[in-house]
C-alpha cells in the first residue's frame, strides 16, 4: 500500500517520509513486551527500508514476528512544526543491497562516501549485513502544528464588586 495520496491524512506522508529524520520501531519481544529501536530509514517506492546486522535484537525479533510499527515525527520548535507519520504493516529481512545501502546512508552522511567519519564506517557501518523491508498496511498522518494558528483572544479582567474574573474575548 502507497499511502500517498490517501484520503484522511492532514498531509502526504511523503513530505515526512523524505526527510532525514529518526524512525521509531515498535516490537513486539518473545514475552510479548514491546520494544522500541530508533533508527535511520529510507523511504523509496511506497516502502521503508532499515539497515541492521545479524547480531541486532530488532530483527531477531521481526523474523520471529513481522508485525510492527514505525513512527517519524518532524518536529521545529522555532517554527512550531510538529507532523507525525504512523505507520503499521510487516516487515521482512533481506540480503543486503548495497545501492540500497548508500541512498540510506546518504541521507544522513552525505552523498560523498570517502567523507564519511572512517570511525564511524569501521564500527558501524562495515557490520552492516542485512536490511529490512517494511511494507505499510495502515497510515497516519497528523499535523499538530502550532505554527499559523490564530492568536488566543487577549483576556479582559471583568470586575464585579470586588471579585474580578478573566473572561476571554
Amino acid at each position: 500500500m502507497t499511502p500517498t495520496g490517501k484520503s484522511g491524512h492532514d498531509f502526504d506522508p511523503s513530505d515526512v517520509l523524505r526527510k532525514p529524520l529518526v524512525a521509531h520501531l515498535a516490537t513486539v519481544a518473545g514475552d510479548g513486551a514491546p520494544r522500541h529501536s530508533p533508527v535511520w530509514f529510507l523511504w523509496e517506492d511506497g516502502e521503508i527500508w532499515l539497515i541492521g546486522t545479524t547480531t541486532d535484537s530488532f530483527p531477531r525479533r521481526l523474523r520471529a514476528d513481522p508485525r510492527c510499527a514505525i513512527g517519524v515525527v518532524d518536529f521545529d520548535l522555532r517554527d512550531g512544526t510538529l507532523r507525525h507519520v504512523g505507520l503499521r504493516g510487516v516487515a521482512e529481512i533481506v540480503p543486503l543491497d548495497p545501492g540500497r545501502l548508500y541512498r540510506l546512508l546518504s541521507r544522513y552522511l552525505g552523498p560523498d562516501a570517502e567523507r564519511w567519519d572512517a570511525e564511524f564506517r569501521a564500527d558501524v557501518i562495515d557490520h552492516l549485513d542485512l536490511m529490512i523491508r517494511f511494507v505499510p498496511q495502515t497510515v497516519v498522518a497528523r499535523d499538530q502544528s502550532i505554527f499559523g494558528r490564530p492568536e488566543p483572544a487577549p483576556e479582559r479582567v471583568h470586575e464585579e464588586g470586588a471579585a474580578s474574573e478573566r473572561v476571554s474575548t
